[in-house]
């Protein structure tokens, strides 16, 4: 999805970044290898990419979920905001990365419930928390809760929703163009076993 409005603004080459951008794009090569159209985007406002990377590794470095977890939770926020290019990013890091299961992924994609208790106990809290905008029901974060998970948990979901809200929201009004890297994975297509 994305929205009716482009903004104006090219995404920044490796030719023209400069400064803070040129530092942010620098070291997503070096940590990745390439550098995300999504960056490109983003990096117009150094700003809103630096505050995006930034959350998003204190997310996957010092988070309480497991990868698989970080995936259902990625996944959960970047479907329910209609953003195609971060659900298919987080579907190739899903089953290449984090090792979750393909049937979950696709399962995930699909609006399915996912056949695991506490996935899928994590998957409906945090499209809880999306969809009361962080307004839990003492039923909800109880139910949560009792599959596992802690109040902690729910900070990180807190944390998880600002970064894809940043991401999701960023490609929806830059239109971002689906990287070679997470094609196999573009909505509308089946997940590929790993």
């Amino acid at each position: 999805m994305t929205a009716e409005y482009k903004v104006d603004l090219p995404q920044v080459s490796d030719e023209t970044a400069q400064g803070k951008a040129k530092d942010l794009l620098d070291g997503a090569r070096a940590k990745l290898g390439f550098v995300p159209n999504m960056y490109r985007g983003m990096a117009n406002d150094p700003g809103l990419l630096s505050t995006y990377l930034h959350g998003y590794a204190l997310f996957r470095e010092q988070g309480h979920f497991t990868p698989p977890e970080q995936e259902v939770v990625f996944l959960t926020i970047s479907e329910a905001n209609g953003c195609d290019y971060c659900t298919a990013a987080h579907s190739m890091l899903a089953v290449k990365v984090s090792k979750l299961s393909e049937a979950h992924t696709q399962a995930m994609r699909d609006g399915k419930p996912l056949d695991d208790a506490k996935l899928e106990a994590l998957r409906n809290f945090t499209h809880h928390m999306w969809e009361t905008r962080g307004l839990p029901t003492k039923a909800e974060a109880e139910a949560f809760k009792s599959a596992g998970y802690g109040d902690v948990h729910i900070l990180e979901i807190i944390l998880a929703l600002a970064v894809k809200t940043i991401s999701n929201y960023a490609n929806h009004v830059n239109h971002t163009d689906l990287d070679e890297k997470f094609a196999a994975f573009e909505v509308g297509k089946s997940v590929e076993p790993a």
